[in-house]
């Protein structure tokens, strides 16, 4: 139970139903809850985010599903009310929530611009600033901000995603480094080619597949499962002196 006693927000959370494809905040919500933690699961997939939920509670977890829309700083407010009506606190934040855009600079629109800024920067930004007020009257706290290898690394394609997951990695140093002395850890992680209702598109096509198979030298595709325990990690007291790090789970492919 490494994260007993332990109140847990995680957006981008709906995907998280067993047998189907999961996310990684649907992933993290059903592992969280199994190491003890009430969870509150947001998205704006309220159907499929209620049976996530539905079903943590069913293998005897403490969990709600609440609508969010993370670019919405009145929706922010109203899911940090919602956990501190439903459970008392907030420990921890998993700010997953993303979607992608792939293109290059010349064939980016405003609009793909701006919609990759508002759902993965600002969306971050907002949960950050609304959890660290509730992580300080509890005496700290752990925020984890889901960026990419393509934080990291540039690629043919997907210019604001590059942009937008970048502007999370060096977020999340800064709010470490401002928060430190609250006892508020801010870590980001760094997934590589992972399997998820997201990156579906991907693998199913068998050309695609292929491709991206020859960049990880682990020779497959990550699940889900293995960005919720590096995630698990950084939520635990088992991490207590990790804060401002980046997390990589790739495969390797950022090695080389």
């Amino acid at each position: 139970m490494r994260l007993e006693g332990k109140v847990a927000l995680i957006t981008g959370a709906a995907a998280g139903v067993e047998g189907e494809l999961m996310g990684f905040g649907g992933a993290a919500a059903r592992l969280f809850a199994r190491e003890g933690a009430k969870v509150v699961l947001t998205d704006i997939l309220v159907e499929q985010g209620e049976r996530s939920a539905a079903e943590i509670r069913e293998m005897g977890g403490d969990a709600i599903f609440v609508k969010h829309d993370v670019t919405s700083d009145e929706d922010w407010q109203s899911a940090i009310e919602a956990t501190i009506d439903a459970f008392g606190r907030l420990d921890v934040i998993v700010n997953n929530a993303g979607t992608s855009a792939p293109a290059t600079v010349e064939d980016t629109t405003v609009d793909m611009w701006d919609g990759q800024m508002d759902v993965h920067a600002k969306g971050v930004f907002l949960g950050t600033k609304y959890a660290i007020p509730e992580m300080r009257k509890v005496g700290g706290g752990s925020i984890i901000n889901t960026s990419s290898i393509y934080g990291l690394v540039g690629s043919v394609g997907s210019t604001a995603y590059h942009a937008a997951k970048g502007a999370i990695r060096i977020f999340s140093k800064a709010a470490a480094i401002q928060y430190a002395p609250d006892g508020i850890r801010v870590n980001s992680v760094h997934p590589g080619f992972m399997r998820t209702p997201m990156t579906r598109p991907r693998y199913e096509d068998p050309v695609r597949h292929s491709e991206l198979l020859e960049r990880i030298p682990m020779g497959r595709m990550g699940a889900a499962d293995e960005i919720a325990y590096g995630m698990l990690y950084l939520a635990s007291d088992e991490s207590a002196f990790v804060t401002g790090s980046e997390l990589v789970i790739d495969g390797g492919v950022t090695a080389q």
